[in-house]
């Protein structure tokens, strides 16, 4: 937002000016500043118009629904916008000759101002991290020093938003990528213990051993199937009961569990592996170092325009300290933990800052993970 203020703004300052030294305006000083202030308004609606096509990058399809307020922005009888190559969007007369004005003002890499018959034209050339990508271009029958300054400065603007367009990007990606190599960062460990039971189960009881071996498989053709990070809270919840299974073999009746869920929740978008993480640290501080019995607590409610998930054990707890040191772990380093970090960096990648874990632990008291949901997803990866 900050970036994008630091753009805007120097371009209002000077197109504000440019209509004010244009405007046949009366000289009185309160109806200039009223001219001025509308002046001001129509400038940043018609940047704030064009901006969300233009941060799609330069294409046919956000050249054209960005033209026309350009067009707007600028006055011009008419306004292109082109690629290297090809007029990408027109509003206005069309002329001919703007692929060659444009290759002229491309092979200058500056601004170039044609005199013709009946308009001249005024082509900027607009470039993403010092790269030519195409032009902007202005037609009008009188092309005035005034003209070729605006045209000059709203090309600047529109190749500083095609830059934020490559940002954007760029962080999708790496958003992408980081998420994947989190959610594989998990996996292993779900393996191991897996397997682990299983064969603790081959000699003594096969069928047992059949049993949890399925429900293994069933686990993982879910963790392996999804080809995207979002999931439903019934199947998130379907992963979590499979895990349940396991460890339950694993602790016996040592292990107790419970999972209330209200049903009206179970179709909300979740981040995928978002929930099992918290349930596996639950039984692995839960259980830690007792001899009797320890409960798993898994609720999730309906809030209105959120679920709100909490995982709670009732074992020996921790010092909150040590809680915050566990959230504030690199989660790429190994050996970092079982997922809280991991949980908590996606759901602040996805959803903000705002959506981060809420851990409620002291030593002594058991621990309580807190989690909230937005019943929309907000950012579609």
């Amino acid at each position: 937002m900050l970036t994008t203020v630091c753009v805007v703004l120097p371009l209002v300052t000077f197109l504000l000016g440019f209509w004010v030294a244009r405007a046949p305006w009366c000289r009185d000083g309160v109806q200039e500043d009223h001219r001025a202030d509308e002046a001001a308004f129509t400038t940043l609606r018609l940047a704030a118009m064009a901006a969300p096509a233009l941060r799609g990058g330069l294409t046919r399809d956000s050249a054209r629904k960005a033209v026309r307020h350009l067009h707007a922005l600028l006055g011009a009888q008419a306004v292109a916008i082109t690629s290297t190559d090809a007029a990408l969007a027109w509003a206005g007369p069309r002329a001919e000759e703007v692929l060659a004005y444009t290759r002229a003002a491309l092979s200058a890499g500056r601004t170039q101002v044609f005199a013709g018959e009946p308009r001249g034209a005024v082509v900027v050339p607009l470039t993403v991290d010092g790269t030519v990508v195409g032009a902007l271009a202005a037609f009008d029958d009188k092309v005035s020093a005034a003209l070729v300054r605006t045209v000059t400065e709203v090309a600047r603007w529109v190749s500083g938003q095609l830059e934020l367009a490559g940002l954007d990007s760029l962080r999708r990606r790496a958003l992408e990528a980081e998420m994947r190599a989190l959610r594989a960062q998990i996996s292993p460990h779900f393996v191991y213990n897996a397997l682990t039971t299983i064969a603790s189960f081959v000699r003594t009881n096969p069928g047992r051993a059949r049993e949890l071996l399925l429900d293994f498989a069933d686990f993982s053709r879910y963790a392996l199937r999804r080809a995207h990070d979002f999931t439903t809270l019934a199947d998130e919840l379907t992963c979590v009961d499979r895990y349940l299974l396991l460890e339950r073999a694993r602790f016996g009746d040592k292990l107790r569990f419970s999972v209330q869920v209200a049903p009206e929740v179970l179709p909300v978008p979740v981040p995928f592996l978002c929930l099992q993480p918290l349930v596996e640290n639950a039984i692995k501080h839960g259980m830690r170092g007792r001899g009797d019995t320890g409960e798993v607590r898994v609720v999730v409610r309906d809030a209105g325009p959120e679920a709100h998930i909490t995982v709670e054990d009732d074992g020996t707890g921790m010092d909150p300290e040590c809680a915050r040191r566990m959230l504030d772990e690199d989660p790429a380093r190994e050996g970092s933990g079982i997922g809280l970090a991991n949980v908590d960096l996606r759901m602040r990648q996805i959803y903000g800052d705002g959506y981060g874990l809420v851990v409620e632990t002291a030593l002594g008291a058991g621990t309580k993970v807190r989690l909230r949901v937005p019943k929309t997803q907000l950012i579609s990866l």
